[in-house]
């Protein structure tokens, strides 16, 4: 789900740094987090109704840590760490991961811009994700269907370094690589991703691109020691051994007082490795169009709609396709704390590839926003409500 919103700082300023006075490099460090449930209604998953309660709709259920040293001269060492959990059970998001959304650490330079180094977010995402349905209507609903396009934060990246260049008049640049990190063959499960973004007065605009490559040393999977990994849904099942995976996306707000309207379009491929259960490349477009309507500084609502087409191929005659309607309503309770409803539904029709990929053709089948992932519909529609309530920290 989207990481965002007002955090209250908890600034500790170094001992050493108090008592030594200005000889020495004054540093801090920031606590935050999230706490975010809802009690969830979904019309069909897996043949099946359900009533259930899920952490992390409209902020992902967090916390962490992030900090900065002044070194002078305009440059700062600055870290984040960050940490999903369950509020309903007590559970961390990765059993294997202390810090699974985020860790890295760099160096900022008011003139240079920002070099970092660990597991981040694509330049791809914080560029064009803040532009997207999912920033707006959380991706819990609102992201494309089976967040195809990865504009919500289900793509994170391993052993990444990432230069981000200071903001020149509204422009901004952005460009990462990861180290696949395999003896004898650099580029065998590397990242790459680069992203622009322009914003002035009530407009913005950005475009991002990102590739990530498979080891292709496991049949049938995308290998888990890539330094990428993407969300499977039954959207991709199919072509989740990919050899690569290519993310193209452009999206635009422009702000009207208090009305703002966007619109965004992805281009997905997945082309076939030495292991792939495919033979030919497919291809996910989609479409989306958002607005947001803030009634009063307290309450504001939102609607987005998605459209995601697949290419014939790998014997796919009747290419699937989604339609996904979502709404979000809030009420700021204050700066930190929100009371919020969701509500989203999407049709599929058309065929696609199964997990057992050629040869395994299936009726195409809906998976609301990324909140129904592992859990689609058993028939061609899916209704997905929420009510809820998130608190920062």
């Amino acid at each position: 789900m989207k990481a965002g919103g007002i955090v209250r700082k908890a600034v500790f300023t170094a001992g050493v740094a108090a008592i030594a006075g200005p000889a020495f490099a004054q540093s801090s460090v920031t606590l935050y987090g999230a706490v975010d449930d809802a009690f969830v209604y979904a019309s069909n998953q897996k043949g099946h109704s359900n009533f259930y309660l899920r952490q992390g709709n409209l902020y992902a259920s967090k916390w962490g840590m992030k900090g900065t040293e002044d070194l002078g001269g305009g440059t700062s060492v600055i870290f984040d760490l960050q940490n999903g959990f369950d509020p309903n059970s007590g559970a961390l998001s990765s059993s294997t991961q202390i810090f699974n959304r985020e860790a890295f650490v760099g160096l900022q330079n008011q003139t240079y811009g920002t070099a970092t180094m660990g597991r981040q977010y694509t330049p791809y995402y914080l560029f064009v994700g803040p532009l997207a349905s999912s920033n707006w209507l959380t991706g819990a609903t609102g992201a494309h269907p089976g967040d195809i396009d990865g504009l919500d934060t289900t793509i994170r990246i391993n052993n990444s370094l990432t230069y981000t260049s200071p903001n020149w008049a509204g422009l901004q640049a952005s460009a990462m690589y990861a180290f696949g990190g395999i003896a004898g063959s650099m580029g065998k499960g590397q990242t790459y991703s680069g992203a622009v973004r322009y914003s002035a007065n009530a407009f913005s605009l950005a475009a991002g691109y990102l590739k990530l490559d498979n080891t292709n040393l496991t049949s049938g999977t995308f290998d888990p020691n890539a330094t990428g990994s993407f969300g499977t849904s039954s959207l991709n099942t199919g072509y989740a051994s990919a050899g690569s995976l290519q993310h193209i996306a452009a999206a635009g707000d422009y702000t009207i007082g208090n009305l703002m309207l966007g619109l965004s379009y992805s281009n997905v491929q997945y082309a076939r490795g030495a292991h792939s259960l495919f033979t030919d490349t497919a291809i996910f477009n989609t479409f989306g169009a958002i607005a947001v309507y803030r009634f009063t500084p307290a309450f504001d609502v939102a609607g987005a709609y998605a459209y995601t087409a697949a290419s014939k191929s790998n014997g796919v005659t009747d290419a699937a396709r989604y339609n996904q309607f979502s709404l979000k309503e809030a009420y700021h309770l204050s700066k930190r704390t929100t009371l919020y409803a969701l509500q989203a539904y999407q049709h599929a029709s058309g065929d696609t590839l199964g997990a057992k990929g050629v040869g395994n053709i299936v009726a195409a089948t809906p998976a609301v926003g990324d909140s129904q992932n592992s859990t689609p519909s058993a028939t061609s529609g899916q209704f997905v409500g929420m009510l809820g309530i998130a608190v920062l920290f």
